[in-house]
């Protein structure tokens, strides 16, 4: 197992004896086909000088947080623990929201270190903005430079991606001499859910984004950097329409004959087409066999039944009962009012997210089949050479 997979990720590579810089950035949202009815040179010239996929597949459950966890440990979600885009307490009843979030340590810090906290212990220097799980502490120890987002960060400013770039090449780098960079842009992300995948919207933001890929590679052609930084530009989800109006058939579970919130203790529901469920003590097999089959797009499962394949049954804070509906449906408690969404099933094609690659170190103009974002972390290991962590987590990312 661990042969095959070392094989299909070095097959991107043309490895030099020196160790490169590398920059990790995501692009929230940025769904595999988004660059097909738009122009998009600097992505299109991106993929002519190094590596593109066809698509690559996120961990189940596809949402933020989770997502952009597994691209930092190598590992499915129920392996590493954050679960979901929020904290929450099943005791008090308390949630907090995603920007909250991300200053629980405890949440973050479970057991699975991050590149950034690998890469420090073995003698490199990190850096990361505005990056999912930025803000916390894992053992004591944080990423060595960080910038988090302020709670109210305008995600689709075109101007500040312009100078957190700069900031990244010129500081970071140039001066700094950091040895890798995490970066994270919010869009298309906002811009999908408002005005749905298929909008005019859409479009222009997804030309903000290519216009932004060829900012960062003029940035470090500008700062002497090219030669010798690799650069790997991803995402962690895709986007869905979202099916509403007349004739659709929209999951309520208010609605559901014999469902009733008196019998769930705790519940996270209305963030999307996923959604987990703690009954009272005694009412798991009522509230499981009342919502079973209850609506035709919408399935039901008890944890330990989850398809395995999802990666997302054996975590402790993976409540007793998940659900997750079919694309374009969304489950409301009441109602929810987004045009574009994920959360889905990863086996959706709109959940795949694009995959660019570029450096030093990549073959040129190399298309490759689809693979896993879990693979994205021992892919990130083999280009600096951090062998002990690299064998490490082949083994378990798997969860093994």
């Amino acid at each position: 197992h661990c042969s095959s997979l070392l094989s299909t990720l070095v097959v991107f590579l043309c490895l030099n004896p020196s160790r490169n810089k590398l920059l990790l950035v995501s692009f929230d949202g940025f769904r595999w086909d988004y660059d097909r009815d738009v122009d998009s040179p600097n992505l299109d010239k991106m993929a002519e000088d190094g590596v593109k996929a066809t698509y690559v597949t996120p961990p189940y459950l596809t949402i933020t947080s989770p997502t952009h966890f597994t691209l930092l440990t190598g590992r499915y979600i129920e392996n590493h623990g954050v679960i979901h885009n929020m904290w929450f307490n099943t005791t008090t009843q308390e949630k907090k929201q995603y920007y909250m979030t991300q200053f629980v340590d405890d949440y973050w810090d479970n057991g699975s270190l991050p590149i950034w906290i690998t890469a420090q212990r073995q003698g490199l220097k990190t850096g990361s903005l505005h990056f999912p799980g930025t803000a916390a502490t894992y053992q004591k120890e944080r990423v060595q430079v960080s910038q988090v987002e302020p709670r109210f960060y305008d995600h689709g400013n075109e101007t500040e991606w312009r100078i957190n770039v700069d900031k990244i090449m010129g500081d970071w780098f140039k001066t700094q001499d950091l040895d890798f960079v995490s970066l994270y842009f919010g869009e298309p992300d906002s811009t999908g859910h408002k005005y749905g995948p298929d909008s005019p919207e859409r479009r222009e933001v997804v030309k903000a984004v290519d216009r932004t890929v060829g900012y960062i590679r003029e940035t470090a052609q500008k700062y002497g950097l090219t030669d010798h930084l690799n650069i790997i530009i991803t995402a962690d989800h895709g986007m869905s329409t979202v099916l509403r109006g007349e004739g659709v058939n929209e999951i309520t579970l208010s609605k559901i004959p014999g469902f009733s919130f008196r019998d769930i203790k705790f519940h996270l529901v209305d963030h999307g087409p996923s959604g987990m469920l703690l009954p009272k003590e005694g009412m798991l097999e009522k509230v499981y066999q009342t919502l079973k089959g209850a609506h035709p797009h919408l399935h039901v499962y008890k944890k330990e039944d989850m398809p395995a394949r999802l990666h997302y049954s054996k975590h402790p804070r993976i409540l007793p009962i998940v659900l997750f509906a079919d694309p374009g449906y969304v489950i409301n408690g009441v109602i929810q009012f987004y045009k574009g969404d994920h959360g889905f099933d990863n086996n959706v094609l709109d959940m795949k997210p694009f995959f660019r690659a570029v450096g030093p170190d990549f073959h040129q103009n190399l298309l490759v089949g689809p693979f896993e974002t879990v693979n994205v972390y021992p892919l990130m290991c083999h280009l600096h050479l951090l062998s002990f962590s690299f064998k490490v987590q082949i083994t378990a990312m798997r969860g093994t």
